[in-house]
């Protein structure tokens, strides 16, 4: 099957499909490098946005695996810092799952460009997770904790802080140890838009007035936090799917609990509900699907696990091109 049966042409990034092990579908297009005409390839690292959220739940999954914390432990207790206004009895299943109420620095439901947090506050500022605080600790609780689900970046912020407390390491840097190396994520990391490595592929942000790109380097944090912002192929994706499903990253019992609905009312369908760093989507007909996805200025990225027939999906472009739209498209033509 070629992009012209199935996929747009004009669609910017990498598209990878494997089903039990076997490469189904394979394409890399658009330029990492627009002004130098350097391609794409399936070797190219993406910025990825929102989907690092997935290895902070399971840095925090193993922890609690390992008996170090607790589901039920509390940011009051586990956090020595002021909180302010922030109920200091949320827990960490809340903050996993999105149902904490903390202040989130980025409130979708009210906020629609990412870009607007850096008008008074420089995005090159932004390179730990304590980086953060100043943009959410001194507002109030958005409802009580535990009340509903509402997506939330601010938690995984503070679940990232959770880990650098009890590991007493940077949370990327655990990340790397527990979950990158041991999945075999060789090109996988958070790196420092000012310090980027080889093979990582700009992002572009289309400008109306002079119909021109730019580069997102001045939309985005200048190093990625537990929020997201990891730099990721679609191979390492792929490994990542792998380990976790083979319990190599946490025993196959939790992950079972990770890839089950936690919280959300599903009514949008297609968004589905939440369980650990997970959106899981309804199937009548047999296992939910599970997917992480990230949106970002310049950045779009989704993969999708289909239990059902063992299909993984990865989907990245460093144009922001509609990875949801080429996702359905393989839902109606894989699934």
């Amino acid at each position: 099957m070629n992009s012209k049966e199935l996929f747009d042409e004009s669609f910017r990034g990498n598209i990878y499909l494997v089903q039990n092990s076997k490469v189904l579908y394979d394409r890399a297009t658009g330029f990492a490098d627009l002004a130098n005409e350097i391609s794409n390839t399936i070797e190219t690292k993406f910025a990825s946005a929102s989907a690092g959220k997935v290895f902070v739940a399971v840095g925090i999954l193993q922890l609690i695996e390992q008996e170090k914390i607790k589901f039920e432990d509390t940011l009051g207790n586990l956090l020595d810092m002021p909180l302010n206004a922030i109920d200091p009895n949320v827990t960490v299943r809340q903050l996993l799952n999105h149902t904490s109420g903390v202040p989130d620095y980025f409130d979708e439901s009210v906020m629609e460009e990412y870009e607007e947090l850096w008008v008074d506050y420089p995005n090159y500022k932004i390179r730990h997770n304590s980086d953060l605080l100043p943009l959410f600790m001194d507002k109030p609780m958005m409802y009580p904790k535990g009340e509903k689900f509402q997506y939330n970046n601010s938690g995984y912020v503070l679940l990232a802080m959770i880990i650098e407390k009890v590991t007493g390491m940077e949370f990327d840097a655990y990340l790397k140890e527990q979950i990158f190396d041991v999945c075999g994520m060789g090109s996988t990391g958070y790196y420092e838009l000012d310090r980027l490595p080889a093979k990582c592929a700009n992002n572009y942000i289309y400008c109306l007035d002079s119909n021109d790109y730019r580069t997102n380097i001045f939309s985005v944090d200048a190093k990625g936090t537990g929020a997201g912002g990891a730099f990721i192929t679609v191979r390492d994706i792929v490994r990542f799917w792998t380990g976790l499903l083979e319990g190599k990253l946490i025993s196959k019992e939790l992950v079972s609990e990770m890839l089950k609905k936690q919280s959300g009312d599903g009514i949008d369908a297609e968004e589905g509900c939440y369980g650990y760093g997970v959106w899981i989507i309804d199937y009548a007909d047999g296992k939910d699907f599970a997917y992480f996805q990230g949106c970002d200025p310049g950045v779009s990225f989704l993969s999708e696990y289909n239990p059902n027939n063992g299909m993984i999906s990865v989907l990245v472009s460093n144009y922001g091109d509609n990875v949801w739209k080429e996702m359905r498209k393989i839902r109606e033509n894989f699934y």
